[in-house]
C-alpha cells in the first residue's frame, strides 16, 4: 500500500480576509509537499482571533500528519499566533531563552535597540522546539505535528527549507494531462465512468476558455505508473472517440 502523509494550512491574518495583503505562500507550501510526496489536503484562513486560531490548530493536528501556520509571529500586539497555538496545546506562552539570545545579539550588532515589542518575537509555548529564520533571525517554533512560521513569503519560504528535511515523506503523486478540445458538459458522463472504473486514480477535469469556445484539460493522478498509465489510456481512448463523432 502507499505510504499516504498529509498535511494541512492555516493562514492567519486579518489582511488576508480583508484583500489588503495577498498570499503567496499557499501555492509555494503546495508546490513543496507535492514535490515530497505530502498531500495538502486543507487550507483555513482565520482572522486575528485567538479562539478561532486555537480552534483551526486543534481541528487540523488531529486530522493530518502535520499542520503549517503563516502569520502572526512579530512584535505587534495583533501578533497573537504563539498565544493561540499555547491555548490549543494547553500550555504556557512564555519567552525562550534561546530566542532571546539569538534576537538580543542580532539587534545590539545592527545597533537597534531590543525594546519590549522586539522581545514578543521571543514567545512561544512552553516545549516548543525552534524553526530556524536565515532571513531576519527571529525564530519560528514546532509543537507537536504543527509548524508555525512567518507571514512574510521570503521568510516563510526560508523556515520552510529548514523544515523539510525534517517531515516524513510519502509516495509521491505522478500525473498525466490529456488535452480535450470539447467543454466538460460533451465529457461529463463518459469520465465520470472512467473515474469510477479506476478507483485507485484521481481524475481532475480543468475547464478552459479561449477565442470563443470552451475546451478542457483532463489530470490524471495516480500513485503507481501502472495504476495512471492504464486510467490515461482510457481517457485519451475516450477523447479519441469523441473527436471520431465530431
Amino acid at each position: 500500500m502507499p505510504d499516504i502523509v498529509t498535511a494541512a494550512m492555516i493562514v492567519i491574518g486579518d489582511e488576508i480576509l480583508s484583500g489588503r495583503t495577498k498570499d503567496k505562500n499557499i501555492g509555494h507550501l503546495a508546490d513543496m509537499m507535492t514535490a515530497i510526496g505530502i498531500d495538502l489536503k486543507e487550507v483555513r484562513v482565520v482572522p486575528d482571533e485567538e479562539d478561532e486560531i486555537a480552534a483551526a490548530v486543534n481541528a487540523l493536528r488531529a486530522r493530518y500528519t502535520y499542520v503549517f501556520t503563516t502569520g502572526g509571529i512579530g512584535p505587534t500586539h495583533d501578533d497573537i499566533t504563539a498565544d493561540s497555538v499555547s491555548k490549543a496545546f494547553g500550555v504556557p506562552c512564555e519567552y525562550d531563552a534561546k530566542a532571546l539570545t539569538l534576537l538580543a545579539a542580532s539587534y545590539e550588532k545592527r545597533g537597534i535597540e531590543f525594546n519590549d515589542a522586539r522581545k514578543r518575537m521571543a514567545r512561544m509555548p512552553r516545549g516548543a522546539e525552534h524553526i530556524d529564520n536565515p532571513v531576519s533571525v527571529a525564530p519560528g517554533f514546532r509543537i507537536g505535528n504543527v509548524h508555525v512560521m512567518a507571514g512574510v513569503p521570503s521568510i516563510f519560504q526560508a523556515m520552510l527549507d529548514n523544515v523539510m528535511p525534517t517531515l516524513k515523506t510519502g509516495t509521491k503523486l505522478l500525473s498525466a494531462t490529456v488535452q480535450c478540445p470539447f467543454g466538460e458538459g460533451r465529457i461529463g458522463e463518459p469520465l465520470a465512468a472512467i473515474q469510477k472504473a479506476h478507483p485507485d486514480t484521481i481524475i481532475g477535469s480543468y475547464p478552459k476558455y479561449a477565442d470563443g469556445s470552451f475546451w478542457t484539460e483532463l489530470v490524471v493522478r495516480a500513485r503507481s505508473a501502472e495504476a495512471l498509465e492504464a486510467a490515461r489510456a482510457e481517457v485519451e481512448a475516450m477523447v479519441a472517440g469523441l473527436v471520431a463523432e465530431g
